[in-house]
């Protein structure tokens, strides 16, 4: 998950060409895209621009572990409040455009799973879901309902990208 604090395409930082990867945007905003060529003239250029990425890389490869760890140990309702607080971060917004259907393939699970897990958060009064529309509405709730994996991700952002 990328917000305004990174980049897709960070393989580029190591001299890879490609990875079998695919992105989706699930946002509106604004991005930039820059070609390789003048990407790698300017990294070689920067060595403020290199340490940033490095940084930047070192969270990228702490959070794919956390979130395999996560996936292995962690309860449904768990990793969809972590997923919930990782979205409002990088959106900024307290409101955002997602089905349970999209949550579900997100997170690996069945969509029953997420509409239970989503049911119980909106019955406490922590998020409201209406129409493909959620709003967070109790962000501490929603902290105190996520897994430790969301406040470990939290202190390493706030470590390696001040």
């Amino acid at each position: 998950m990328v917000g305004s604090e990174g980049m897709i395409g960070l393989q580029v930082t190591l001299a890879v060409d490609s990875v079998p990867l695919q992105a989706n945007v699930r946002g509106s905003g604004t991005a930039w895209r820059v070609a390789t060529d003048p990407f790698n003239r300017e990294l070689a250029g920067s060595r403020a621009l290199r340490q940033s990425l490095n940084c930047y890389l070192q969270v990228t490869l702490l959070q794919f572990t956390s979130e395999a760890r996560c996936v292995r140990f962690h309860q449904i309702d768990q990793r969809l409040a972590r997923w919930l607080l990782m979205t409002h971060d990088r959106t900024h917004a307290d409101s955002f455009s997602v089905t349970q259907a999209l949550i579900a393939h997100l997170l690996g699970v069945r969509r029953v799973g997420i509409a239970k897990a989503a049911g119980a958060l909106q019955r406490s009064g922590i998020i409201r879901y209406a129409r493909g529309v959620l709003t967070i509405v109790d962000r501490i709730g929603l902290e105190s309902q996520s897994c430790a994996c969301y406040e470990a991700a939290r202190k390493t952002y706030a470590r390696f990208m001040p």
